[in-house]
């Protein structure tokens, strides 16, 4: 394929994201100091971003139930993490088995996989700081995880990884900018920032190039399945036993957080980027749209 300027241009993508991986790449268990005591009452998410915020049960917690739920909100959001990343990177191990080995499109891929590889062990080491329980999917999401990592190919192989890369770092690009929150949270963020601007670029431009090459009925199953994995990553965000941690009854804090316009507009605020992204392609549209709008995403 490199030899067509399709080709061409994906080879000097992929070339100008592997060098860039050679200048900024970065090995948690060296960059970060786990045994950190935490600071005292700091929270582990702006307050105005967790899904009770501006709710009456909000406004009856103390300040330390808040950030109590704030450090659970931040381990669910690792938990659904590690799922997905844990789909990704079977997905493009699955992409590279077919792939040229000497191109720099495959060899990227797998540097992406190295990266991935990374983050979950990341993700999964804060969660044990934290003092959280891992906050797993779902039995239907679950199915829905093996059903992706199998078969997703073309656009909404794609689709899927912006989806869930660019609503994080919507949340982490926020933490660590915000100098009050735990610095924990913050350099883990800032980690996952720097190397996933990699991989939404490679995703970003590897969508256009699936779209442009798919026939109606291929497109028209995408928009289905992408809508599908937006409205699976959105649920996982917070999951409702976070709320038993600060004595609300999982069911009782999921309503609430449904219900909460300030827990809506941030949702939207998290996929707005996304959205317009895959809208321009034409990937947010018929059931699948519906799919979005139920998960509060548009």
């Amino acid at each position: 394929m490199a030899a067509t300027p399709a080709g061409r241009e994906r080879e000097a993508t992929a070339d100008r994201l592997l060098a860039s991986s050679l200048r900024t790449s970065y090995d948690p268990a060296v960059e970060i100091d786990w045994t950190a005591p935490h600071v005292p009452g700091a929270y582990w998410l702006p307050p105005h971003r967790s899904s009770l915020y501006g709710t009456a049960l909000w406004d009856g917690m103390d300040e330390e139930q808040r950030v109590t739920l704030t450090r659970h909100e931040v381990a669910s959001a690792a938990s659904a993490g590690v799922w997905f990343e844990t789909i990704l990177m079977q997905m493009l191990i699955r992409h590279y088995y077919d792939a040229d080995p000497t191109s720099r499109h495959a060899q990227y891929a797998l540097t992406e996989v190295a990266d991935e590889c990374r983050h979950s062990v990341m993700f999964g080491r804060l969660i044990e700081a934290m003092g959280c329980p891992v906050y797993r999917a779902n039995r239907r999401d679950h199915a829905l995880g093996r059903f992706l990592k199998t078969t997703a190919t073309g656009p909404q192989m794609y689709a899927a990884i912006l989806i869930a890369e660019e609503i994080l770092d919507a949340f982490q690009r926020e933490i660590m900018a915000d100098e009050t929150l735990q610095p924990l949270i913050r350099m883990v963020s800032r980690i996952h920032v720097v190397e996933e601007a990699r991989h939404v670029r490679f995703a970003r431009e590897e969508v256009a190039r699936q779209v442009e090459t798919s026939g109606p009925a291929a497109l028209a199953y995408a928009r289905l399945l992408v809508g599908r994995a937006a409205y699976s990553i959105s649920n996982r965000l917070v999951h409702p036993d976070v709320y038993a941690a600060v004595g609300i009854a999982p069911q009782v804090g999921r309503a609430a957080a449904r219900a909460n316009p300030h827990w809506r507009a941030t949702l939207r605020w998290a996929a707005r980027r996304v959205y317009d992204h895959l809208a321009s392609f034409d990937l947010v549209a018929g059931p699948g749209r519906l799919l979005w709008a139920r998960a509060g995403l548009i």
